[in-house]
């Protein structure tokens, strides 16, 4: 069982709202979607995987497109209180995609939060080896901090915060409710 760091935590989105963004996420991916013949949605474990799948199913049921697959990639840096747990980005590759070839498919990467870049820079990377023709990323949160030279295609909310304090994503089944919410830590 995780331990939640102890500090003030306040909600900023709850699950409502959160509906109502993640609507208009797969709003504007849709809208950089038509036309391609192939898509694949790939969500970053941990929480980047059930996002992925909202976009996923909001993009097959509500705008009608069948041309779509789902992929998960494990890339492992950031604990979610920001303690570096990995001192390299890791990507732990399924066996399965070894042989993997992503010519002539768009490619939507899917991830909670854009904080530094490493993760989203670590995927980019793999599904441009994968050959894949055209690379979307979209994030439920953009914090503005990025340091490496990744860009947002979607993010659902820009949140603006102290350095210190910490954006938590709960995503379910990780976590009970689906929110956003922000800790600035004990000090």
């Amino acid at each position: 069982m995780d331990v939640m760091p102890a500090g003030k935590r306040t909600c900023l989105y709850n699950a409502a709202q959160l509906d109502a963004v993640t609507d208009s996420m797969a709003m504007q991916a849709a809208g950089l979607l038509v036309g391609k013949q192939r898509v694949m949605i790939v969500g970053i474990l941990r929480r980047g995987a059930p996002l992925a799948e909202m976009v996923y199913q909001k993009l097959s049921n509500n705008f009608s497109l069948n041309n779509l697959s789902r992929m998960n990639l494990q890339i492992k840096r950031y604990a979610d209180d920001l303690r570096l747990i990995h001192p390299e980005t890791q990507l732990t590759e399924n066996p399965e995609h070894a042989a993997l070839d992503l010519s002539g498919v768009t490619i939507v990467i899917v991830d909670d939060v854009m904080y530094r870049g490493h993760s989203m820079l670590r995927a980019i990377e793999y599904i441009a080896g994968k050959n894949a023709e055209e690379i979307r990323t979209v994030v439920l949160v953009d914090r503005g901090a990025a340091k490496l030279p990744v860009r947002c295609d979607i993010a659902g909310v820009r949140l603006d915060i102290a350095p210190g304090d910490i954006i938590e994503c709960n995503v379910p089944p990780y976590e009970e409710e689906f929110k956003i919410e922000v800790l600035q830590p004990k000090l």
